[in-house]
């Protein structure tokens, strides 16, 4: 599945992903650096209801938020050198914790991943067009 969005499409591409992606938990974003990563999920949280200000996690490599009665895990692991890391600072604990996680940099720890992960590619098609593809890694 694919489907490029501007800027000012991102919140309707947030609901569309949600609608294409019912059921499922785990998301990997993969994408170059300044491709969007952040900016998408802070509109999938947005959409799914979150009220509290949503941040990258670069620092803290996991922020969770409340949106009603589910718990959403936003990730980031650029700054983690491998797996060991990623286990340690609680990151396989959250994909497998049964809540939305929503994963930045999956490459630094591919293999804590539960089997069932959405895998998704964020490209930059200019600079103010993005190109989204599902399980297109």
């Amino acid at each position: 599945m694919e489907w490029t969005y501007t800027l000012d499409e991102i919140k309707s591409a947030a609901a569309a992903f949600w609608k294409t992606q019912a059921g499922k938990k785990v998301f990997a974003f993969y994408g170059q650096m300044g491709a969007g990563k952040t900016t998408f999920v802070i509109a999938l949280c947005e959409a799914k209801g979150v009220s509290s200000t949503v941040s990258s996690p670069t620092f803290s490599i996991i922020n969770d938020y409340d949106c009603g009665l589910e718990t959403i895990y936003h990730m980031d692991l650029y700054r983690l050198k491998d797996e060991t890391e990623a286990q340690r600072a609680g990151v396989e604990d959250a994909l497998y914790s049964g809540n939305f996680c929503l994963v930045e940099w999956p490459e630094k720890a591919p293999g804590i991943f539960p089997e069932d992960t959405v895998y998704v590619s964020i490209d930059v098609v200019d600079e103010k067009t993005r190109r989204l593809k599902i399980n297109g890694i």
